[in-house]
């Protein structure tokens, strides 16, 4: 594939708050000239002469109308259901896969699994005096990634090169190497059935609603941990709660919140089971995610099929 050549340069319009502008609108248009296209990237484009739209979709553009010459929206985030049923945005649109967010991703998710799996919290936590107890081996802690999408399967992958017993949970069905894979109704009880570490990795759409409830909760192993970098509508917050209450499971860590910064008066914020990350688990990174918005308006450009276009069906 050839890249496109052009004598006016292309109007590409960055959109997201006032920080993220500062750190994208250079990295994007370095990319853009390292892969061959001429471009002018600004944040305060008109709308009829702007052929493509980066956006972050936290409401900064709410009607997409006015963009009659654009080709293409391509979102600076992985999750797009901010705007996924927005009636105004019929353009294709593009969600973030970007190859830092993804290991990223697997650092977080390794790192916190690790963690509850070797007992580090009763080391860090409290003195304890000179009690040495040895964990489980890997190969004998079953854990579930629920969701085996771009971040799931990775995150997956890597628990199972770290011999876990590893299960992942999808809608439809999928295979893995070295993971055992679940789909459907029947297939989530068989995934989360004496789990003894479960992540929660799948997107936000009306199927996932509260797939850990009060039900779920109760097929993991005694003192199980969760874990949920994904999204919070994933869980059922009371529920979840009354668990930990109750010490069926063992501890959460969150990342991501129905509503976000987390209130400060929020239950998780005290309970002593549970760790709250301000939704850092998969940051994008500038530069690497800046290179995938490059190469999809090079590939429009060239008449290439758009990558990572969602399916407005499926919800992601």
């Amino acid at each position: 594939m050839t890249s496109p050549k052009t004598d006016t340069p292309l109007q590409i319009l960055i959109s997201a708050p006032d920080d993220a502008v500062a750190q994208f609108q250079p990295a994007i248009a370095k990319a853009l000239d390292a892969a061959g296209v001429q471009a002018h990237v600004a944040p305060d484009l008109p709308p009829e002469e702007v052929d493509y739209i980066v956006f972050s979709p936290n409401g900064l553009i709410s009607d997409f109308t006015p963009f009659t010459r654009a080709r293409a929206a391509l979102s600076l985030w992985a999750g797009v259901d901010k705007v996924l049923h927005n009636p105004t945005l019929t353009l294709p649109l593009a969600r973030m896969v970007d190859p830092g967010q993804r290991e990223g991703m697997i650092e977080y998710v390794t790192a916190h699994v690790l963690r509850h799996h070797i007992g580090m919290d009763r080391y860090i936590t409290a003195s304890q005096g000179w009690q040495q107890v040895a964990p489980p081996l890997a190969r004998d802690r079953k854990v579930t990634v629920l969701g085996l999408g771009e971040l799931g399967g990775a995150c997956a992958n890597a628990l199972a090169a770290l011999k876990f017993d590893t299960h992942g949970w999808s809608r439809r069905p999928r295979t893995l190497p070295g993971i055992t894979a679940h789909s459907g109704d029947a297939g989530l009880c068989d995934a989360l059935s004496g789990a003894d570490i479960v992540v929660c990795l799948l997107p936000t759409t009306p199927q996932t609603e509260n797939v850990l409830n009060a039900a779920t909760l109760a097929l993991l192993a005694p003192g199980a941990v969760v874990i949920n970098p994904g999204r919070g509508s994933l869980i059922d917050d009371s529920a979840l709660i009354a668990a930990l209450d109750s010490g069926a499971l063992g501890h959460a860590t969150l990342d991501t919140f129905r509503i976000e910064p987390l209130p400060e008066d929020h239950p998780f914020r005290a309970h002593p089971k549970v760790t709250v990350s301000p939704h850092v688990a998969s940051l994008v990174r500038v530069e690497t995610s800046a290179a995938v918005i490059a190469d999809n308006i090079r590939r429009g450009e060239a008449g290439a099929p758009f990558v990572h276009l969602v399916n407005r069906q499926a919800g992601y």
